[in-house]
């Protein structure tokens, strides 16, 4: 299974309403065909309510945990944007990624 497919099947934790996440590896230095080690998800739940980003951000790395390098496993870096179903509402959008110092597009 992509590490891609065990993130998301981890975060239905949280029971999302919507949940997009993009492999954005090949914005970043190093970039081979397959790798899956950055990545942008973007995640609407009421598990978030009344929660402040950080603690939604906790909520996140406490079920994506064996993926990240730091427990072994491919995932370098992880931009979450996290929102209740109201904020998603008035929003719509998560921001743009900003692009990697080292790679040039």
């Amino acid at each position: 299974m992509s590490t891609a497919d065990q993130l998301t099947e981890y975060l239905q934790d949280l029971n999302p309403t919507h949940l997009a996440l993009e492999n954005e590896s090949m914005q970043h230095a190093g970039y081979f065909e397959g790798k899956e080690s950055h990545f942008k998800l973007t995640i609407v739940s009421d598990a978030f309510a009344g929660k402040r980003p950080v603690a939604r951000h906790q909520q996140v790395y406490a079920l994506a945990g064996p993926l990240l390098t730091s427990a072994g496993g491919t995932i370098h870096a992880l931009a979450i944007h996290a929102y209740t179903p109201d904020e998603w509402a008035a929003t719509g959008a998560a921001p743009d990624s900003p692009l990697c110092a080292g790679k040039n597009i």
